[in-house]
């Protein structure tokens, strides 16, 4: 790979933001969030997305210039112009009971009771939550399908790692899988 500029990518709640900071903080590079670009502040949040211009605006204004960086999230369909600026991919697999149980912990910790019994959250969250137990879905093509073809059209590598295996062994193969310089704290030319 020619550097570290990484993008780490699956579905919803396979601990993509996670990895993505820790790789970034070993690394002393920037991090970002595809969210922080998806979406416009708005309360409940996630709720209205920026137009893909604007969101791929800001991307190059503030982020894919850089030498070095990992992002976290999905392009998937409208990113290509970013994945074109990534030396590899990072793509995390989980079972689906356990992405939805640490799907269903995270809307906790960020919303509390307000999801549940009428809370100002509660709609956002059951729309979230439905969206999110679609992905494996076989009937229609599902977003896994999506994410498995796009992933096949990339050009530059990919690594495909089970997400439920503990976050140090995660980084450190990730570490490996960029190099020696890497995981060294510099990046090559």
């Amino acid at each position: 790979m020619r550097g570290h500029r990484l993008l780490v990518t699956g579905p919803s709640g396979a601990g993509s933001t996670t990895l993505g900071r820790s790789l970034a903080t070993l690394w002393a590079v920037p991090h970002a969030d595809v969210d922080d670009y998806l979406w416009l502040p708005t309360a409940p949040p996630y709720t209205h997305k920026r137009p893909v211009e604007e969101r791929l605006a800001l991307m190059h204004a503030l982020f894919v210039p850089r030498a070095a960086w990992v992002l976290s999230g999905s392009l998937r369909g409208w990113g290509d112009g970013v994945i074109a600026r990534a030396d590899g991919v990072v793509f995390l697999t989980i079972d689906a009971d356990t992405r939805m149980d640490r799907l269903k912990r995270r809307e906790y910790v960020r919303y509390g009771d307000s999801i549940e019994n009428g809370g100002a959250h509660e709609t956002a969250h059951h729309d979230f939550m439905r969206w999110a137990r679609g992905y494996e879905d076989t009937e229609v093509p599902g977003r896994r399908a999506k994410d498995e073809h796009w992933l096949a059209r990339l050009t530059c590598p990919v690594l495909r790692l089970d997400s439920t295996r503990p976050l140090d062994l995660l980084v450190k193969t990730v570490t490996d899988w960029c190099g020696e310089e890497v995981a060294a704290g510099g990046h090559r030319p």
